[in-house]
């Protein structure tokens, strides 16, 4: 199999594996009472969609954190290399650009380096690997969404 070919199959076995886990978030609902619309989930100290937020965490809880600021809707992880890859590396930054829960209010970049000669070197990532995580992220965050609406 080609190299790409191994890394598109690793990007689908990583999404399903996002996707498996985040079902089993360590983040557990809030139950304060406060009301919101649909659209729209802006808790007090957070200046984007909450679902986004806490979707975006839950989604890439895997990579190491390197910095997350809620205000501004940054999320940005430390390099992670896949035990079964140790010669590649990833590193994430999401940015939630909205307070509405939508598909054009999140935005994902994918950093990729493979090591080469004792260094680390920029390599390219496929664009379907950004589009995957985004897609994870909003899955997510709708499931987030569904449990906050009253029964």
């Amino acid at each position: 199999m080609s190299q790409a070919g191994r890394m598109l199959v690793k990007g689908a076995l990583l999404t399903v594996a996002v996707l498996g886990l985040s079902a089993c978030s360590i983040f557990g609902r809030d139950d304060d009472n406060g009301s919101s619309s649909a659209g729209s989930a802006v808790e007090e100290g957070i200046g984007v969609n909450s679902f986004l937020w806490r979707a975006s965490l839950d989604t890439l809880n895997f990579m190491p954190l390197a910095s997350a600021d809620p205000f501004g809707g940054v999320i940005i992880t430390d390099w992670y290399s896949d035990p079964t890859t140790p010669n590649e590396r990833f590193k994430a930054t999401v940015y939630i650009l909205d307070t509405r829960l939508r598909a054009d209010a999140l935005n994902v970049s994918i950093f990729r380096q493979q090591q080469q000669g004792g260094a680390w070197v920029d390599a390219t990532v496929n664009p379907d690997t950004e589009i995957q995580i985004e897609n994870a992220i909003l899955t997510r965050a709708r499931q987030l969404r569904l449990g906050q609406l009253p029964q």
